[in-house]
């Protein structure tokens, strides 16, 4: 199957680029040959079946894994994301499924959780002020910053993890399945959030299963099919049916290989000495396959 490729004559350059960036565990080979383009204020749907290896991904970007090879750079240059503190450092925030966040307590100890402001000692009147300013410019909808995050629904908890992420200044910030197990309002809410990071200019690299979600927010999806890149589409330009058959493989089949390998207009019958024709012979598999 020909991997479709992004026209990128509009001159954009991209803040993070991954090229032939590969791993493997044991014997098991999670990537291979990945390229990944993210350029400022856009946002790029990974998409793939369960074991595509969006999550080993994710992790490499991160820092919670080293490639094996391939080169990965940060605002044009070669760079190397061996913890998840040089991750940070460079400006790429992760927002993970799970979102880490401490039911228990407040908004504002959960934004700051582990990095607290404490001048001289905890300075809790900063950090509802900084609380509030990340909120505000998510537009998010939170009543308090002082009620406990087992008290807001999911879109609100989500909110939370996403304002957390924005502390450290990013410039790009990966969100894993931000929509998972949220109803049609929270999801919408979360979707608005996508919109707000990108109006403010960050790269948002977003992984997900749901069409609708990427056809409604993302620029680009990029298709990942068995550890490989298998398509980079440009949203408005391609069908979801089209991406879904990237996803499962469903174009890349006898027939498919066959039809691309040989070209079926050119077989002609064959004409007999007698003037008689005769009907022509079409190659087989194992022919097609040498």
């Amino acid at each position: 199957m020909t991997t479709p490729t992004l026209d990128r004559t509009s001159g954009t350059t991209s803040i993070l680029s991954l090229r032939g960036v590969t791993k493997s565990f044991g014997a098991v080979a999670a990537l291979t040959d990945i390229s990944l383009d993210v350029a400022a204020g856009e946002v790029v749907a990974i998409v793939g079946d369960n074991g595509a290896g969006k999550s080993t991904l994710v992790k490499i970007l991160s820092g919670v894994h080293l490639p094996d090879a391939g080169t990965i750079e940060f605002d044009a240059r070669p760079v190397s994301i061996p913890n998840p503190t040089s991750a940070l450092n460079l400006g790429i925030a992760t927002v993970f499924q799970d979102l880490a966040l401490c039911d228990n307590l407040n908004v504002i100890e959960n934004l700051f959780l582990g990095q607290e402001l404490r001048p001289a000692r905890l300075d809790d009147i900063a950090m509802e002020v900084r609380s509030w300013e990340l909120l505000r410019q998510l537009s998010a909808k939170i009543p308090s910053v002082r009620i406990p995050i087992a008290s807001l629904s999911g879109g609100q908890r989500q909110t939370v993890a996403i304002a957390r992420s924005l502390l450290g200044d990013p410039k790009v910030i990966i969100l894993d399945e931000p929509t998972a197990a949220l109803g049609v309002a929270q999801t919408a809410e979360v979707l608005n959030l996508v919109e707000r990071l990108r109006e403010r200019g960050l790269g948002v690299i977003m992984i997900s299963h749901n069409m609708a979600d990427v056809q409604a927010v993302a620029d680009r999806v990029v298709v990942l099919r068995l550890g490989r890149n298998n398509g980079d589409y440009k949203v408005g330009t391609v069908t979801p049916e089209e991406i879904i058959a990237a996803i499962t493989g469903a174009t890349d089949n006898a027939v498919t290989r066959r039809t691309s390998q040989v070209d079926l207009r050119s077989i002609q019958p064959t004409t007999l000495p007698d003037g008689t024709t005769e009907p022509a012979e079409y190659p087989t598999d194992k022919e097609v396959d040498r």
